[in-house]
């Protein structure tokens, strides 16, 4: 992963191959965003009005200009930030999306300056961790290989203060678990299968403090791990359950994570279309995401004792596959129906929540591309959140906002445990009877397997997980690692850290 540098050389006296400036867009076209002292070195030199050159402060829109020669670095790249804010207040999630955008564009630079608002340690890590979400690239299977950006360089009048170091340090570890994340999703299904996926979460493991632990599909049997089996067995790849551990000393919390692992879904027997497949190796992103943020609070030191599973198979159609109507006996003896056997991702996650419950933790968080029905509800940006808390109804999308993450809080009706139970012939159904609510329905489903007395959210990431456009911001095409960043958070604020 590419470095960042802290300094407070004065902007025109940079170094680098390029120096990224922000621009706001006004009334009569754009000006320019505060930056670190003597920004006004820079962008003095530029044109006088940037109109005509096609310059609107959208969020995410990049422009580069040659730097006069007054500027030691050649090229200016002007980085969009939307409207100006009111007493120059600067919105973070603007700040990433412009230092990612810029990044992106600048692919194969040795080194790249980033003059962009930097007055408090919270704007230096939006520049950091944009910039270094914005310059990922997945080129595993590409002959042509993709050219990083060698440093980072975030000017900042606050660059000796420990604040804004700590700050850097945070945007580094949450930046390389998203991107964790994001590799694992990118990686094609006939090389990212249960046991494979296992074996990555081991390799990321070495150096760490994380313990790992990998239940094979011989020992899911002998303990009762109906659901995970269920799902899996109709793929010759066998399923996994993956534990993450990590236990610092003096915890304040503990925080469990459970994550949705299908590394493809084909729908199984009730097997979907042709197109509906084609992103399906995306369905393991929940697992993927508590992987990758157990990783980050391990590596960030924060005092959350972390319990993270991840509940691995792959859905195929096969002899051996399950079949609408048989009933499953889930782990802890639950018995459920089974309607559809595209509505896998529940049945995987259930044997996790109820794992997680055993330990006692101070809350279970599963993540999961579990319903279409989300994406109709909220669109390809935002994430679902489900709860047996109103607090966390509250709590959750506020950290996602401050992580830079969008989610929204969404009902679990009453009706909804009704329907659950609407089998004769098991104690639940899987699936919901009528074609509407049917997020809530999922939601309502796996609150069943939630422990007397625990609190819960399940975050439904089936619009975010996978980006099928073009890249905008930070965001690429493919994999995103969303909730990745609003767990981390999560832990930080239990943790009391400001930040």
């Amino acid at each position: 992963m590419s470095t960042v540098t802290l300094t407070t050389t004065a902007p025109a006296s940079v170094k680098a191959d390029a120096i990224v400036v922000g621009v706001y867009s006004v009334d009569d076209g754009v000006t320019f965003a505060p930056g670190p002292k003597d920004v006004s070195a820079v962008t003095k030199n530029l044109p006088a009005t940037l109109k005509p050159l096609g310059v609107s402060g959208k969020v995410g829109d990049v422009t580069k200009l040659p730097s006069t020669g007054k500027v030691k670095a050649p090229v200016v790249v002007l980085a969009g930030m939307g409207p100006a804010g009111g007493d120059n207040d600067v919105d973070l999630e603007s700040l990433r999306r412009a230092a990612g955008a810029a990044a992106r564009s600048l692919a194969g630079c040795a080194s790249v300056a980033f003059a962009l608002p930097s007055s408090s340690a919270e704007q230096v890590r939006a520049v950091a961790e944009g910039a270094l979400l914005g310059g990922y690239a997945y080129d595993r299977y590409l002959a042509k290989k993709h050219e990083p950006i060698g440093e980072y360089v975030v000017i900042s009048d606050t660059a000796r203060s420990r604040g804004t170091q700590d700050a850097v340090r945070h945007a580094e570890a949450v930046a390389a678990a998203v991107n964790f994340a994001r590799d694992l999703v990118n990686m094609p299904p006939n090389d990212l299968y249960p046991e494979t996926f296992a074996e990555a979460v081991q390799a990321r493991s070495k150096s760490t403090k994380v313990t790992i632990s990998v239940t094979d599909d011989k020992t899911l049997a002998a303990k009762g791990y109906g659901g995970i089996l269920g799902v899996g067995k109709g793929s010759n790849r066998p399923p996994r359950l993956v534990k993450l551990g990590y236990s610092p000393r003096r915890a304040v919390a503990h925080l469990a994570l459970v994550g949705k692992g299908i590394t493809f879904d084909s729908g199984g027997l009730s097997i979907k279309t042709g197109n509906g497949m084609m992103t399906m190796k995306c369905d393991m992103a929940g697992a993927a995401a508590v992987c990758a943020a157990t990783f980050a609070i391990a590596d960030l030191g924060l005092p959350i004792r972390v319990s993270a599973y991840a509940c691995l198979a792959e859905n195929m159609p096969s002899g051996h596959a399950s079949r609408p109507g048989d009933v499953l006996t889930m782990y802890g003896g639950k018995t459920v129906e089974i309607l559809n056997t595209d509505a896998e991702g529940r049945l995987v996650l259930a044997d996790g929540i109820t794992t997680a419950s055993e330990e006692k933790p101070d809350l279970i968080v599963d993540v999961a591309t579990l319903t279409g029905a989300c994406v109709v509800a909220l669109g390809h940006h935002t994430s679902g959140v489900f709860t047996n808390d109103d607090d966390l109804h509250v709590e959750i999308p506020r950290a996602a906002e401050r992580a830079g993450e969008q989610m929204w809080a969404m009902p679990i009706p009453e009706e909804m445990k009704e329907k659950v139970r609407t089998t004769k012939i098991a104690d639940l159904s899987q699936h919901n009877p009528e074609p509407y609510g049917g997020a809530s329905f999922a939601a309502a489903f796996l609150r069943e397997f939630v422990g007397d007395g625990l609190r819960w959210a399940h975050l439904d990431i089936a619009g975010p997980a996978f980006n099928d456009s073009s890249p905008s911001g930070y965001t690429p095409k493919g994999g995103t690692g969303a909730a990745v960043r609003t767990l981390v958070q999560l832990a930080v604020d239990r943790a009391g850290r400001d930040r």
